[in-house]
């Protein structure tokens, strides 16, 4: 399961057909007999499930974002205390600093220096001369999401332009956080923690794809966070997931209200029904600096009063919205005190707050040049560093219907830089570019208007609302009474106030006080109990090419194949399971294979998606392989198999859990086979 890498050679095989008399051999891999209808069957319930799940003391969750990353913690015999990590040295003034910045900083020899804060600190005071040698990587994570041929081999440019397999820089950030997570814990614990009683969840976007999800736990292997023999120590967190279990808890005083219409929690109304937006934005940063003082969060024991509100098969939308992309699930409750079941596949895109500093990065190329930044940022890289941290601080500022500009201030660097660069002042080219709504200060700094901020913020603002309009238009979830807005991103009052004017009518719109840290505290409770989402939507169609009875008429003739006298129709699509399906948990989907060769040691089974269920052959358009099941053959006993075709192996697949997992058995002796599923060697 997801723990070691396929031969990139795929040996022959031979599926077994449960209702063919004999089964065949096939030299070609992909190409399989004709299988089982697809039928979903318990594999275990999810009690014995939750029994299984308990042998740890404690849980550990990274939230791993593009911008900010943290880690939180919780003792199994004491659930309801999350524990949040220490405070960072080197935070930004002003700027709550329980979680640390996506940096990391490797040396020239590529071993790792330092991570967060540090990281940045350390990359700033580096020589400019030197800075080139050494690797700055920042906000770093959405590679993973924008790849679509994702391998081990993957590379990421350092901001010095350097390049470095991806899967070394994550899983040097995830054994940083391994080292102080752990020293933490030991330091509250009153016992020796064993490594195999620590269970670690790391959270992943839920729009991210099988190949991306394989890759964090490969990096998580190889930080040494857990073994790949345990991979059930690892849980893969789905971050609206995390967020939607977090917000069960939540108490009334512990939200902000966006909605329009009139509240029922008792607090003051403007005269059209409204909460006042700002002050209420105020009082609650003003008790979430107060809860600060304290890094232990106490969560309810059952649900929070908010639930209380809600009804067995009431919806609702959670709308993540952080650094790099922005991820929707809608979850209906099964049961107040209960489970939740998500109504339809996630959905979202690259709508994070990364957006907005893409497009001030425009703005400057638009004033100065593209040609002078890509050579600022490759000659004077920790300056380049230094002026992005001068925009984010100033961008967490920005305010709806704000009178006055906002300040940035442009390092020394910049100003000599594009002098010597162009032989004009910063000043001459501002004032050519006729970019009237950035002013020049005398006092070195770029003077954004209200209506710069607005250019820069409202192209990704758009995104968001239209995607939640759009998902909200659909069948499926008609009748959602509320939309949780969690993640980074829902900190800002730009996005606050978008979505009260565009959504506030709907439904009401809620948003936890410690909203970046929503995630967080979810996936502690997940990796407590991961049980809690019951059932999930497939977001892909999923199967294998299998061969059957050719059809005249109804099968083209470019697929005949006649074997042994018969005519077979090959490269059929056998589904194992279907885009938006819903599939329980422990619920799976069953095949029997048999080796090709008598003394075969290895099956391997190309595995097809789509986008669409609207699909007949693995030929078709829309349809490509995507991973690989590889089942280690162990030797057959002797007396125990007469032949190798009548040797089945049977694959067990579950779909309905955070990543797909396949297990096997050797049906003539009861054997567990060891199987992978591999979707990062394609």
């Amino acid at each position: 399961f997801l723990s070691s890498l396929l031969s990139p050679s795929p040996l022959s095989l031979s599926p077994l057909s449960l209702h063919s008399p004999s089964p065949f051999s096939l030299s070609s891999p992909s190409p399989l007999s004709s299988l089982p209808p697809l039928s979903l069957s318990p594999l275990y319930s999810p009690e014995a499930r939750s029994r299984m799940d308990h042998p740890f003391t404690v849980v550990v969750a990274i939230d791993f974002g593009t911008t900010s990353s943290g880690y939180a913690f919780s003792f199994t015999q004491d659930p309801e205390a999350i524990h949040m990590m220490r405070r960072w040295e080197g935070g930004d003034p002003g700027v709550a600093n329980q979680k640390s910045p996506t940096s990391l900083l490797l040396t020239p020899e590529l071993k790792f220096h330092s991570f967060g804060f540090a990281a940045r600190d350390n990359y700033h005071d580096l020589d400019p001369e030197e800075a080139q040698h050494w690797l700055y990587f920042d906000k770093f994570k959405m590679k993973i999401h924008s790849t679509t041929d994702l391998t081990m081999e993957t590379e990421l440019e350092a901001v010095s332009g350097r390049k470095v397999r991806a899967i070394e820089v994550f899983s040097h950030a995830l054994r940083f956080f391994r080292v102080h997570a752990l020293k933490e814990v030991k330091d509250q614990s009153s016992s020796l923690l064993e490594g195999d009683e620590v269970r670690w969840v790391i959270t992943v976007p839920a729009v991210w794809r099988q190949p991306a999800k394989q890759f964090m736990r490969e990096a998580a292997y190889l930080a040494g966070l857990v073994s790949p023999d345990t991979p059930e120590q690892l849980l893969i967190a789905l971050e609206p997931e995390a967020a939607s279990i977090y917000c069960r808890k939540l108490r009334l005083h512990q939200v902000i209200d966006l909605s329009l219409r009139p509240m029922t929690n008792g607090l003051s109304l403007e005269s059209d029904g409204s909460r006042p937006f700002d002050s209420s934005f105020r009082q609650a940063r003003e008790q979430l600096r107060k809860a600060r003082h304290s890094r232990t969060f106490l969560v309810e024991r059952g649900t929070g009063e908010l639930w209380s509100e809600m009804q067995t098969g009431d919806r609702y939308i959670v709308a993540d919205c952080g650094g790099g992309t922005v991820d929707l699930t809608v979850h209906q409750i099964e049961q107040p005190q209960g489970t939740l079941k998500e109504l339809y596949k996630v959905s979202g895109g690259p709508y994070g707050a990364v957006g907005v500093d893409l497009a001030f990065e425009a703005m400057l190329c638009k004033i100065f040049g593209e040609d002078f930044i890509e050579s600022f940022k490759a000659k004077r890289p920790a300056a380049w560093v230094d002026l992005t941290i001068a925009f984010e601080a100033r961008k967490r500022t920005a305010t709806p219907g704000r009178s006055n500009a906002l300040n940035i201030s442009l390092p020394f660097s910049f100003i000599d830089f594009y002098k010597r660069y162009r032989g004009q002042s910063v000043e001459t080219a501002l004032r050519k570019s006729n970019m009237n709504i950035v002013k020049w200060s005398s006092q070195g700094m770029l003077r954004l208007t209200p209506e710069a901020m607005n250019e820069l913020f409202q192209p990704t603002i758009n995104n968001i609302i239209k995607h939640i309009e759009e998902l909200m238009q659909r069948q499926e979830v008609q009748g959602v009474r509320f939309l949780f807005l969690v993640g980074g991103f829902a900190e800002s009052p730009m996005l606050q106030r978008a979505a009260q004017n565009a959504l506030g009518q709907t439904c009401r719109i809620i948003i936890p006080q410690d909203v970046g840290l929503t995630i967080l505290k979810g996936a502690v409770l997940f990796g407590l109990d991961p049980t809690v989402v019951r059932v999930r939507r497939c977001p892909l169609t999923y199967g294998v090419g299998v061969l059957n009875r050719f059809v005249e008429g109804r099968h083209p003739r470019d697929k005949l194949l006649v074997k042994e006298g018969r005519d077979w129709c090959t490269d059929i699509l056998d589904r194992f399971v279907s885009v938006d399906q819903s599939v329980a948990l422990g619920e799976v989907v069953r095949r029997s294979y048999t080796p090709a060769r008598s003394g075969q040691r290895k099956i391997i089974i190309n595995i097809y998606c789509s986008v669409s269920d609207d699909v007949v052959y693995i030929s078709d358009p829309g349809v490509r392989k995507c991973g690989a099941i590889t089942l280690d053959l162990p030797e057959a006993l002797p007396g125990t198999v007469a032949g190798a075709e009548r040797r089945e192996i049977r694959a067990t697949m579950q779909f309905g859990d955070t990543e797909i997992k396949v297990t096997a058995v050797d049906m003539a002796t009861n054997q567990t086979v060891r199987a992978a599923i591999d979707f990062l060697s394609n």
